[in-house]
């Protein structure tokens, strides 16, 4: 997301996948189907909108990326395991907003799923920039931050595809301005004099961002092709909570926390928006905050 993050994580080279958890031991990535060529799909889309793969150039970039995700064992399995805690989250937001459930790949390739810190400052799962966020809905300043608020940067990151959407008219386009940035898009759009993101030469890194999305998308179907097993026991939990509102300051998180039957790591890895070891609170406003169950 150039504009919304100036991102350093390398995360965009992972992948994910829910379906995992019907499958079964862990494999080499490396197989006789892989070798000859047989894993690359007969046709894919991205939101509904197919890839012209009939071109030469678009086949030849979506197979680096298909044969790139299928060999980062270790950082794959770890994204495989975050999701199954993570993408419940995520998938019932973008349903609700009426984006398409293909985007919850695009904060895979953001973040793997973790709430990083790009060396520009953009932050969290959905990697805001500081502005970019207050523009779409965030709280931040130096006691919260809802960058790293999984629920609220996701409704953040719907409102801002559905405006991108609106703009070109395509997912594809508006996925790829989250990485360009709407105005940088657009701007290639006027000079280029086309209007389809396999027709537009852009920066490396745009150029590649949706093939990205599209590569973690196949694997995730297809999981036994390449070769990535796991059993429902290796992924890790959604973790049960209930929810407290506070509507006056917390003077001391870390008190607050014990008197909520837990310690102050805990609260703050369930509520990492929360920055400081305090909370102030405005007259009128109040803010949730999760408690864990069980099974921290």
């Amino acid at each position: 997301m150039e504009w919304i993050r100036k991102t350093g994580v390398v995360a965009s080279m992972v992948l994910v996948s829910t379906l995992l958890v019907h499958t079964a031991t862990n494999k080499p990535a490396e197989s006789k189907e892989a070798a000859n060529g047989s894993y690359f799909p007969a046709e894919i889309d991205f939101a509904g909108e197919k890839a012209p793969l009939q071109l030469s150039d678009v086949r030849e970039r979506l197979d680096r990326e298909l044969l790139t995700n299928a060999n980062l064992h270790a950082t794959t399995q770890l994204i495989i395991k975050r999701a199954n805690r993570a993408f419940p989250v995520i998938e019932p937001i973008l349903k609700r907003y009426g984006v398409p459930d293909d985007f919850k790949y695009l904060a895979v390739i953001e973040s793997g799923l973790v709430n990083v810190v790009s060396p520009a400052g953009a932050r969290g799962i959905w990697q805001f920039m500081p502005e970019t966020g207050k523009q779409y809905g965030l709280e931040v300043n130096d006691l919260v931050d809802e960058r790293y608020h999984l629920v609220k940067s996701t409704e953040a990151a719907c409102r801002y595809l559905l405006d991108s959407k609106a703009k070109f008219g395509s997912w594809t386009l508006a996925a790829a301005s989250y990485n360009g940035g709407v105005g940088g898009v657009n701007k290639q759009i006027t000079f280029q004099g086309v209007d389809n993101y396999y027709d537009l030469l852009l920066t490396e890194e745009t150029a590649r961002y949706v093939f990205r999305i599209l590569a973690l998308k196949d694997i995730m179907q297809n999981p036994a092709k390449y070769n990535f097993n796991l059993q429902p026991t290796d992924l890790y939990p959604v973790i049960p909570v209930k929810t407290v509102s506070v509507s006056a300051a917390v003077p001391d998180l870390a008190v607050f926390a014990k008197e909520q039957g837990i310690n102050y790591k805990i609260l703050k890895i369930h509520n990492p928006w929360l920055r400081d070891r305090r909370l102030d609170v405005a007259l009128g406003k109040s803010y949730t905050l999760d408690i864990p169950l069980s099974g921290y």
